[in-house]
């Protein structure tokens, strides 16, 4: 790796960096195979703020979907729980039309900043539905609705998933 690059790594890892966000962003515009891996990494490591710069990184990169598989990766790990709404900020910088099912699963899951992210990501992005991605979309909601974490909420979700997906069905018959 260059000796530019390493340096783009210090700088947004350096937790007393004021310009992190900046040093990320030039690192996603110059990334290659061998720095998406690294970012990946990073992704998945044990500081939330250089996931989340490391995300930002990614967002400007061309691997959409195996930067989304690793923050979602994230996103869902236990040890992330609380700060899962920082990580899902972070795909509003990716293409999501792929990724409707992922983001109701946050939306069921995820903490409250991570659920209301992810319900306006829900709201305003165009996804591709298929029979499948509706059959998925159900599994998980029947997943949620057998084990709520929160009885309180599961009203509320049940008022916006359940005529969502009736709309999603009835685009297939």
């Amino acid at each position: 790796m260059s000796e530019e690059i390493e340096k783009l790594f210090a700088r947004m890892t350096d937790p007393k960096e004021n310009d992190a966000y900046h040093f990320a962003e030039k690192l996603g515009k110059m990334a290659d195979e061998e720095v998406k891996n690294r970012l990946i990494d990073l992704v998945k490591g044990d500081h939330w703020e250089t996931a989340f710069l490391a995300g930002h990184s990614l967002a400007k990169t061309q691997w959409n979907e195996e930067s989304l598989d690793a923050i979602f990766e994230a996103i869902f790990d236990r040890k992330n729980k609380s700060v899962q709404g920082e990580l899902v900020q972070v795909l509003e910088e990716f293409d999501l039309s792929e990724r409707f099912v992922d983001l109701l699963k946050v939306y069921l899951f995820g903490n409250f900043k991570a659920s209301t992210l992810a319900k306006d990501l829900l709201d305003s992005v165009e996804f591709d539905i298929t029979p499948r991605t509706i059959r998925k979309a159900e599994k998980h909601w029947n997943h949620y609705l057998h084990n709520p974490e929160d009885e309180g909420s599961l009203a509320i979700k049940k008022l916006e998933v359940e005529p969502m997906l009736q709309e999603m069905r009835e685009l297939f018959n």
